[in-house]
């Protein structure tokens, strides 16, 4: 029987009482720090980045329409951030802003998640199944880590800013033009290309370390930030070279769907979205 959305006003009071009806479990996990029975963490192989990234692929052809209807606020989000960089005075931050945007894509991804794990468990799936999140009992804790990786965001733009200031500035370049040369013809612009290079590194280090896994594990187990952090934590500390190569495959991706104008993020996101969960499943027993 084909599944229906119903009435609407119905359909979000049902939502919204089940989201209620979470709440005091979602504040009581949120700061749970009780790591005697971590999750176990699992030997990952290369194998299972092409593994992951393949099955990510056929959950996205699977759902194509709804996934895309999802994904396509992060490109649209990033294109707004883009216009409000064309500013005099933000168009040293265009770069960080792209770069650093990548920070906040497991907060975006947390729908497609969900959508991956009901495919999993062999569900029906629809659209509006990605707003199940709000119903997850740890929907508190994935509110705070989400805030956290913001903060993480806000303090490389800041980080950015300073390094500029540092080279190039402190006044804002006369034109876009003329900020692309500056950096690529003098000794100050160079600087600010291998010093921002390397803060954005650990930035993004400390955001692969804490997310890679911790979104999905939160959305799978009613376990706290702390447990979901440091299990994160582990997974990398565990298969370090696995890990920073599924970075490195992550940045890349999004570097290709960032060409042109971010729209080839409407489908890059899916796949890594749906990749992640299956990353996760593989990393944690």
């Amino acid at each position: 029987m084909a599944k229906t959305i119903g009435n609407p006003i119905s359909w979000a009071a049902r939502n919204l009482g089940a989201t209620g009806e979470h709440v005091s479990d979602s504040v009581s996990q949120i700061g749970s720090s009780d790591t005697r029975e971590l999750p176990m963490v699992q030997t990952l192989t290369m194998q299972d980045l092409t593994d992951c990234l393949r099955a990510g692929y056929q959950d996205f052809l699977a759902i194509r329409a709804d996934a895309i209807f999802i994904a396509i606020v992060y490109p649209l989000a990033g294109l707004v951030l883009f216009g409000f960089s064309m500013q005099m005075d933000m168009i040293p931050l265009l770069a960080p802003l792209v770069a650093g945007f990548a920070l906040l894509g497991p907060v975006a991804a947390v729908g497609l998640y969900e959508i991956s794990r009901r495919r999993e468990q062999r569900l029906e799936v629809h659209w509006l199944d990605a707003f199940g999140v709000f119903r997850s009992p740890s929907f508190g804790a994935i509110l705070v880590l989400g805030f956290y990786l913001t903060m993480l965001f806000l303090i490389w733009l800041m980080m950015a800013q300073s390094v500029y200031v540092q080279t190039l500035g402190p006044e804002p370049p006369a034109s876009l033009t003329a900020f692309v040369r500056d950096t690529l013809t003098t000794t100050a612009g160079w600087t600010m290309i291998v010093v921002g290079t390397l803060v954005g590194f650990l930035f993004a280090l400390a955001a692969l370390a804490i997310s890679v896994v911790s979104f999905p594990l939160l959305l799978d187990r009613k376990v706290g930030v702390p447990v979901a952090v440091v299990t994160s934590v582990r997974v990398l500390r565990h298969n370090p070279v696995v890990i920073l190569s599924w970075g490195a495959i992550v940045a890349g991706l999004l570097v290709v769907g960032s060409i042109p104008l971010l729209l080839g993020l409407i489908v890059v996101m899916p796949v890594l979205g749906h990749a992640t969960w299956h990353l996760y499943r593989r990393a944690v027993a």
